[in-house]
């Protein structure tokens, strides 16, 4: 008996049938078996190019996509279902993913209530943009992976109502096929969890949405808008009597009906007859107890349950009216505040470059990090007579240094510096509206080995590009004048993904210095400053950015992970700073104990002096860790829909820094069994380390400063040490010997 059965379902709407079979194809799974009920003979004939892999069964033309996921569940024999509408599409590695998931799940049932519904993250995908993440994430990792009761998790009634999005054990299919056999999907969706005994989640993309451009479609009656107030009804009388769930199923109805109603152009009869259906139902099933949110959605709800459509509409028109002048009003002081730089720069333009005058940025005006910062310390040794300013965003400002020069993005100081000064260095660009004038150099030292495809790599990933404009961005590379590589690796693909006319300077990372720099005293201070305990074992977990998720969370159970670990072990999580601080779902962890939140922890390079070990995925601080020659776990539970989607430069699972773990049980082992640090890990740490620390030895920013900002010629700078004669900084174990 599989694991699981993929059943896929409906006609071969504009062929993407085909895309979805052959993806099937190309990632089998021995545990898992495709069933396709094939709507039509397109469908047929399709699904029949893939036997014997596949089990066809033919349907005519016309049938409802409900008999057809029946159909084809009646030929399934696997203990999981995963419907998936023919229209839609599979991430790399999905299946896998659910089947090891539902199997886990099915090993924990002999000592707890089986899970009935397994809930997954997705992507949409859409006649204009592929792969969109989804805002779902944040509910899923509120959950964690433990199965619950749905009253203990309502929150996941919010999740978006795909059946795609969630798999369902057989035999929980079976007991209520007659209930969730219908056309409505999202009332089949949230009916499933309703009716589930246990439900748990998977906190990865294991399915891609396709929408459908409305206009190729057969055009939908007004009057259908109202089968949405049956629907919830419908819902609602299934919760009845459970609080927690009912109180958020009334708040999705009254969100759903008000946006269904402001955005749907119903004629004027549908529209009052919708509306009056609204009300009632918002009344009748109004929760005890319940109160409306504050601001103006508290006064559409309140006017939604009094019935008042003609006030509503007018509350509706007033509403357009004033977004419409304050719209207008920005517009007008944007463009002649644009006016007004535009003049103030061209005016510094003319103005002579400055030979004492140095602009420096990091990640998008963050502040004073990473390899600029330690270019600019280095320059304030050698070349004390050439003044720094940086460039910080106004939120950022209260968090530099003391007497750090700097700029705000916008303000007249700022575009009259980057007018006249004669460096630029950043680890990003600069923007479009910089003009390079003849005398200045700019210096890109990039923030990270690349595993990931980047710059014109990524035209083949737009789920990675998002719209980017890649003439802008060749615009941006041509005026580099020097490009900083810490590997060959690194320059082979600098020169590929950003073709220019540039110099690569073969220097090593400045930011990764201070691994050879660094003292016994200063890797106790970075710890002592953390809090951790003499003796414990410091893990710092850093996760990269997934361009298929909304936001961050964490793929880990870390409570459960920190249980397993033991006492003595020390969690540092850092979140992706593309996430920011504040929304961070880390933030209850913070000083927690033996799990500490270090996402707004600054300089990253001190938490890596305070660790014994890294766990990441593929981030790029895997290569700037191995610089320290302490053991490196890979956590990689995604690959296959991270390389698919975002495109990779070499196979992380072939040439790895240590051990690999692709589920929460294998990397908790690798702990516990000690084989984090044992004699095949650190073969395989030796071997990253030549290929990727090559150019890294400690005097990275003399190089560069000496090279860039003092003329020197190449063979004038110190070379580069040989890895094997290198001594990186003491470990915390030989720290406090």
């Amino acid at each position: 008996m599989p694991q699981l059965s993929v059943i896929v379902y409906g006609p071969n709407t504009q062929g993407h049938l085909t895309e979805l079979l052959d993806s099937l194809e190309a990632h089998p799974l021995p545990d898992a078996e495709v069933i396709v009920a094939a709507v039509g003979d397109w469908a047929r004939e399709t699904a029949e190019r893939h036997a014997p892999e596949t089990i066809v069964v033919p349907l005519p033309d016309g049938t409802r996509d409900a008999d057809a996921r029946a159909a084809g569940a009646a030929r399934a024999s696997g203990r999981w279902f995963h419907f998936v509408h023919a229209k839609d599409g599979l991430p790399a590695g999905a299946p896998r993913l659910i089947a090891e998931r539902t199997a886990e799940l099915d090993g924990a049932a002999a000592s707890r209530p089986p899970v009935d519904v397994l809930l997954f993250d997705h992507v949409t995908t859409t006649w204009q943009s592929a792969a969109t993440p989804s805002r779902d994430g944040r509910h899923l990792a509120a959950v964690g992976r433990a199965g619950l009761p749905l009253d203990e998790a309502a929150g996941l009634l919010r999740l978006t109502p795909l059946l795609g999005n969630r798999a369902l054990r057989a035999a929980f299919w079976r007991a209520h096929e007659e209930r969730l056999t219908t056309d409505d999907e999202p009332y089949a969706a949230h009916a499933a969890l309703l009716h589930a005994e246990r439900v748990a989640c998977l906190n990865q993309a294991a399915y891609e949405n396709r929408v459908l451009r409305p206009e190729s479609l057969p055009p939908r009656p007004p009057e259908d808008r109202l089968a949405l107030v049956e629907r919830y009804e419908s819902l609602l009388a299934l919760a009845r009597d459970r609080r927690a769930t009912l109180a958020v199923l009334y708040d999705l109805m009254v969100r759903d009906l008000l946006r269904t109603f402001a955005r749907e152009d119903l004629p004027d009869p549908v529209a009052r007859e919708f509306f009056r259906r609204a009300s009632a139902a918002a009344v009748r099933w109004r929760p005890e107890g319940h109160r409306r949110p504050a601001g103006l959605e508290g006064v559409r709800h309140a006017l939604l349950e009094e019935g008042a459509y003609a006030k509503y509409r007018a509350f509706q028109a007033a509403n357009r009216t004033r977004r419409s002048v304050r719209k207008s009003v920005r517009t007008r002081k944007r463009r002649l505040g644009a006016k007004v730089r535009d003049h103030q720069y061209r005016r510094a333009l003319g103005r002579p470059l400055d030979p004492r005058l140095a602009v420096f940025s990091a990640y998008w005006d963050r502040g004073v990090s990473c390899n600029p910062a330690a270019i600019a310390a280095k320059l304030a040794e050698l070349a004390p007579h050439i003044h720094p300013v940086w460039v910080v965003s106004k939120e950022n400002t209260a968090l530099l240094p003391p007497g750090t020069d700097h700029v705000v993005p916008g303000t007249r100081r700022y575009w009259e510096t980057l007018a006249t000064a004669t460096w630029l260095t950043n680890n990003v660009n600069f923007p479009n509206a910089v003009v390079k004038r003849p005398g200045q150099i700019h210096l890109q030292t990039h923030h990270g080995t690349p595993l990931k495809r980047m710059g014109l790599d990524q035209m083949e990933h737009p789920a990675a590009a998002k719209g980017l404009d890649f003439a802008a961005l060749l615009a941006r590379i041509d005026r580099w004048d020097y490009s900083v590589s810490a590997n060959s690796h690194s320059t082979r693909m600098w020169e590929r993904a950003y073709p220019a006319r540039y110099t690569s300077l073969d220097h090593g990372y400045p930011r990764n210095d201070v691994f050879y720099r660094a003292t016994a005293a200063d890797v106790r201070a970075a710890r002592d400053r953390l809090g951790i305990a003499p003796g414990s074992t410091a893990v710092l977990y850093a996760p990269t950015h997934r361009d298929y998720e909304a936001g961050f969370t964490p793929r880990l159970d870390l409570a459960a992970l920190a249980d397993r670990l033991g006492e003595n072990t020390v969690l540092l999580v850092r979140a992706h700073y593309f996430y920011g601080g504040a929304a961070s779902p880390l933030t209850g962890l913070r000083r927690s104990g033996r799990i500490i939140d270090v996402s707004s922890y600054d300089p990253v390079e001190e938490l890596c002096l305070a660790a014994d070990a890294l766990v990441t995925d593929y981030s790029s601080i895997m290569f700037d860790y191995a610089n320290l020659d302490r053991p490196i776990v890979i956590y990689a539970d995604d690959w296959e829909t991270y390389r698919t989607t975002r495109g990779v430069y070499f196979d992380l699972m072939a040439e790895h820094p240590g051990q690999v773990a692709r589920t929460q049980e294998e990397l908790a082992e690798i702990f516990v069994s000690g084989a984090w640090r044992d004699d095949g890990a650190a073969k395989a740490r030796t071997v990253f380390r030549r290929r990727f620390c090559e150019y890294d030895d400690g005097r990275a920013a003399e190089r560069v400063v000496r090279r860039v900002f003092l003329g020197e010629p190449e063979e004038s700078l110190p070379p580069v040490v040989p890895i094997e004669d290198r001594t990186p900084a003491p470990t915390p174990e030989e720290a406090t010997a």
